[in-house]
């Protein structure tokens, strides 16, 4: 089959890999239809190369029909049409129990410290091939894989893979008070639907900040009250200006590890890329520092009391932080990867309806074929040609 594989720092390739096939009786093989590349491919794409290898399978956020299922699966079928997680989670251990579907005990990567295993994410989530592929072997598909309806497009459901339930999360964690004020840092495809959900779920103030002119516009079409980070007055005060003066009740970090205006952090990235893969690993893992622009320049936003959202990805082990201003300001921080399979409850009903609230149909900039994948890649990460989301069509 044609796969999507990483060679190196932004050396992505379509090519011939093995067909997957069933190794466990709690195995689904699927036909990818759609798969999207997500803001976290572009960190393997960049500054986590140390922890993949050359030829590995890339993409999370897959979604598509059934092919074949392992003597355990009974909630799939073949020819039924899926959408899978990019969690890897069995559904009955302690910590799926508890909604936290992310730290999964039966697939947690114990030998790195990590949590559950991740689709098509390095060696520290457990090195499972991805669905940025013509076909995908979805492990514990007893209990992962979404059943969706026939008829509407792949770009209505594609989304629960991670993009919805990472938008909802982050703002549940939130925590915004019943028509309250929200600011979204980031105003990429989780940013967005930040927006959207926020807006969605009652609260009277969404106020999105970026750079690029055209995520901007698109979050002011959904109501939303765009602050562009490089308006002459400053982040800080432009949004003061319009919470009274105290700043917003909630804050959510949908930028992470590679924020703009960090050039001490980008430099200590760019260094780490030009030593050994053995030592660029362990530096990162213990000395790893992010570009934390986006994250202090939450901190210093949300009003005294309030609470700060992380779904930005972050790596740093020592990353300096402002506990000063977090203690005396009395902030509340929430983060973590989504749980996908705790939200899907209240999120399908939004994406099976006729109305799309949540603008999903539309919400894809770009779809592209698999074979465009590599420029697809660049096209995202350099913020070319209005890219804001793209899928890939195997």
């Amino acid at each position: 089959m044609k796969a999507l594989t990483w060679h190196g720092k932004r050396d992505v390739r379509v090519e011939t890999v093995p067909d997957p096939e069933i190794r466990e009786p709690t195995d689904a093989i699927i036909r990818v239809t759609t798969s999207g590349i997500c803001g976290s491919d572009l960190h393997l794409y960049e500054v986590l190369g140390s922890f993949i290898d050359p030829g590995d399978v890339l993409g999370h956020e897959p979604m598509g029909v059934v092919e074949e299922v392992g003597a355990e699966v009974t909630h799939i079928k073949p020819g039924d049409r899926v959408v899978v997680p990019f969690n890897i989670s069995c559904g009955h251990c302690f910590m799926c129990d508890q909604g936290l579907q992310s730290q999964c005990e039966t697939t947690q990567v114990r030998d790195k410290g990590k949590g559950a295993a991740l689709l098509g994410y390095t060696k520290l989530y457990g090195q499972v091939p991805g669905g940025q592929a013509e076909y995908l072997r979805v492990p514990q598909a007893h209990y992962g894989p979404i059943p969706v309806p026939e008829g509407p497009p792949d770009e209505r459901f594609v989304y629960l893979s991670d993009v919805l339930p990472t938008a909802w999360q982050a703002v549940s964690y939130a925590d915004i008070p019943a028509g309250g004020s929200v600011a979204v840092f980031g105003l990429g495809p989780i940013g967005q639907m930040c927006c959207r959900v926020a807006r969605h779920l009652g609260a009277q103030q969404v106020i999105g900040v970026d750079l690029v002119p055209e995520r901007l516009a698109l979050a002011a079409k959904y109501g939303v009250t765009p602050v562009d980070l490089n308006e002459p007055a400053g982040t800080v005060d432009t949004i003061r200006q319009l919470t009274d003066g105290r700043g917003p009740d909630s804050v959510i970090d949908a930028v992470g590890m590679e924020a703009h205006g960090s050039p001490v952090g980008k430099i200590a990235q760019d260094l780490t890329g030009f030593l050994p893969k053995p030592v660029a690993a362990k530096m990162t893992e213990k000395a790893g520092i992010d570009r934390m622009a986006a994250l202090l320049t939450a901190i210093e936003t949300v009003r005294r009391g309030g609470t700060i959202s992380l779904s930005g990805v972050y790596g740093g082990m020592v990353d300096p932080m402002p506990m000063m201003e977090l203690f005396d300001k009395q902030i509340q921080l929430r983060m973590g990867q989504a749980n996908v399979r705790r939200w899907i409850d209240d999120i399908l009903p939004l994406v099976t309806g006729d109305d799309d609230p949540l603008g999903t149909e539309d919400f894809a900039t770009h779809q592209v074929p698999l074979d465009d994948a590599p420029r697809a890649y660049e096209m995202f990460q350099k913020k070319q040609n209005g890219a804001i989301k793209v899928l890939l069509r195997p």
